[in-house]
């Protein structure tokens, strides 16, 4: 295979043309990802190590010591990989991703994970080498069904193969081949068959041709082929506090030119109180402290190891000490990210695990998929999901920590506000309501109970969502008649319900569409009596026009302001109002605020229909208009004169008709 050199990133680091081929199994080494050592001082076989457990034995698969292992050789390397210029790169990536979190629920974990991957996975080329990073070492290792009621040990711990089956499956849709399934192991290249064997990783691998390899060899067993597991020194790491980190190669050449994908387990974690994107990342290091470096990921959270032995002898071991191990292992996995952060993140939780995440197993109420781009976000969705953001009960046991430290450390990197995350998705509305929370904590707590209510202005519902189709190479032409293919294709937001959710005889139906330079809508208006006065210019701002018939349109192309919307009315002629609204400010409306609409409608009195047609292209609007973005969506109609009614598409339920309640609008989805 020829050498290749990875500019930029790698210097003098051999990559093939192809991703990385994978070794057999009985060529892999093998650990658990979430087995976090602990021993006294950085000695290559700790003073508190413990031997390979048997397979019926149930160590603590967080802070156990790694097993003895002569690897009979010193930490190999070929090539560095340029620390410093990637941790700038992921860095400037994950400011810049202003992308939404998918919340998806319902049906099998093979379902979840085609769908996690088609909303959140980008379009890349097809020939782009893929690295799939499940969650599958991170276990209470391996049990006797038969002597623990049906528990391997894995299951609830580690990502359901099924699935990455269904991830994967997605991926080759698109024509991908070049797919490569790997994970971080310490054991023995035995029980990574077993592994293999028992999770059902192996049988995936096979049943679809892809190589399924084990990280962090120091080139003992992986020792033909390409030796993915090969560790690289990575330089630029000075004062970032995982100064002698290695990375494997098959990791640093996805990043450097392919696309990773983590595909890790929602779950508690009685360490970082919960495990997801971030966490998953402890299973892709390993140190050159000591040989072999593979056995030397303890080092993530060394911290640790003085209070374990404290309780372990029975002698005191404060909590305060506990979380300060925490809070350095936080500020670790915080630097990882800026290292090598996945440039996708698809979290199983089909269902998800509360508890903690090992021994004590909580399934959550419902199967879901949380997915995106920004690990960081996707990490806070997960903690909303486990109902462990912004938990006072956390709070109280943890030193004042809200939510994991490692969550916070992460997003101090990158000056991210944590407080709103866009969330879209069939599952969204699952975060409107109060969630079910369990931890139990190895610093000796447990908490168990209901998130309180969200804040909100309205009842918490299930908010509607239309969808607005891609505009393409699709024109329209603006005559109020409605007529462009385009428009088949949308499906349009349809009600007859009014500001209390009573039903009406006034039928309405909105369709839109979107493209670069602005966002079409089509309704039409049934059962109108068309009360406008037509003595009045359409070519001039008809100020409140609410007072007449009129379509109106609330939308927030902010949805971290929830208070701060625009208002757009249309009337079945032509008329338009629209301002700025800020419910959280003074003035509470700004009418000098132009949408730029363009209308044009059509009328039929005696159906007692209208239609309007209109494009909005003020900046704030298109600006706002990106694939897959959702946007609150407020749909509303006035109609009728001495009797009138009050539309609402999601009806606030308020007691008299009010339709500026921002927790109850819908939301407009783009495709």
């Amino acid at each position: 295979m020829r050498a290749l050199t990875l500019t930029l990133l790698l210097a003098a680091c051999g990559g093939p043309d192809a991703p990385p081929a994978a070794a057999r199994p009985d060529q892999q080494p093998s650990p658990p990802t979430d087995v976090a050592p602990a021993p006294p001082d950085a000695a290559p076989a700790p003073a508190d190590a413990a031997p390979p457990p048997s397979p019926d034995a149930t160590p603590d698969a967080v802070t156990r010591a790694s097993p003895a292992w002569d690897a009979g050789v010193p930490v190999v390397t070929a090539g560095t990989v340029d620390g410093a210029a990637l941790m700038a790169r992921t860095r400037a990536r994950l400011v810049a991703d202003d992308s939404p979190v998918h919340l998806l629920t319902g049906g099998t974990a093979e379902d979840l994970g085609r769908r996690a991957c088609e909303a959140a996975v980008p379009r890349v080329p097809a020939d782009t080498p893929i690295l799939l990073k499940p969650n599958i070492g991170g276990f209470n290792w391996f049990k006797n069904p038969k002597r623990s009621g049906g528990d391997d040990g894995l299951r609830g711990r580690t990502t359901d193969p099924a699935f990455v089956r269904g991830v994967i499956r997605c991926l080759k849709a698109r024509g991908h081949t070049r797919l490569t399934l790997a994970e971080g192991w310490g054991a023995t290249p035995m029980d990574w068959q077993r592994l293999m064997t028992v999770s059902g990783y192996g049988a995936l691998a096979e049943a679809e041709g892809i190589p399924m390899v084990a990280l962090q060899d120091d080139g003992v067993f992986d020792v033909q082929g390409d030796q993915p597991g090969k560790p690289l020194a990575v330089s630029g790491l000075e004062g970032t506090g995982i100064e002698t980190v290695l990375m494997p190669k098959a990791l640093a050449e996805h990043l450097a030119h392919g696309l990773v994908i983590s595909l890790p387990k929602i779950k508690a974690h009685r360490f970082a109180v919960f495990s997801a994107g971030l966490k998953g990342m402890q299973g892709t290091v390993y140190y050159s402290d000591a040989a072999p470096a593979y056995l030397q990921r303890w080092r993530t959270h060394r911290e640790l190891g003085p209070w374990r032995r404290k309780k372990k002898a029975g002698e005191p071991a404060p909590v305060a000490e506990f979380v300060s191990a925490l809070e350095v292992f936080a500020d670790r996995i915080a630097a990882l990210m800026l290292l090598e952060a996945p440039h996708v993140v698809l979290a199983e939780g089909a269902p998800a695990m509360s508890g903690d995440g090992f021994v004590v197993l909580t399934p959550t109420p419902e199967p879901v998929a949380i997915a995106g781009t920004h690990p960081v976000k996707v990490d806070r969705v997960v903690a909303a999901y486990l109902g462990l953001w912004d938990n006072a009960a956390l709070a109280a046991e943890l030193g004042g920590h809200r939510t994991s430290p490692v969550l916070t450390a992460a997003a101090a990197k990158l000056d991210l506000d944590l407080a709103t995350v866009n969330v879209v998705g069939d599952g969204a509305v699952l975060l409107d309501r109060p969630r079910p929370y369990h931890l139990k904590s190895m610093a000796g707590f447990e908490i168990r109970g209901t998130t309180a209510a969200p804040a909100t202005e309205a009842p918490t519902t299930d908010r509607p969502t239309v969808t607005a189709v891609a505009l393409g190479a699709d024109t329209i032409t603006l005559d109020g008649r409605a007529d462009e293919p385009v428009w088949k294709r949308a499906t349009p937001a349809v009600w007859t319900t009014d500001y209390a959710g009573a039903a009406t005889p006034h039928r309405t139906e909105v369709r839109f569409a979107w493209g670069p330079d602005g966002l079409y809508l089509h309704a039409t208006l049934h059962d109108t009596g068309l009360n406008t006065d037509r003595s009045r210019p359409v070519a001039q701002e008809r100020f409140q026009l609410y007072k007449e018939d009129c379509l109106e349109l609330f939308l927030d192309p902010d949805p971290s302001t929830p208070k701060a919307y625009l208002e757009i009315e249309l009337g079945p002629f032509g008329h338009v109002f629209d301002l700025k609204v800020n419910l959280a400010g003074r003035p509470r409306e700004d009418m000098a605020w132009n949408s730029d609409a363009r209308v044009a409608t059509t009328q039929d009195a005696a159906g007692r229909v209208a239609t309007i047609e209109a494009k909005l292209t003020n900046r704030a609007i298109t600006a706002a208009l990106k694939s897959g973005a959702v946007l609150p969506l407020g749909l509303f109609r006035m109609e009728g004169k001495a009797r009138r009614a009050y539309l609402a598409w999601s009806p606030p339920r308020t007691p008299k008709p009010k339709f500026h309640v921002p927790g109850a609008f819908g939301r407009l989805r783009l495709e």
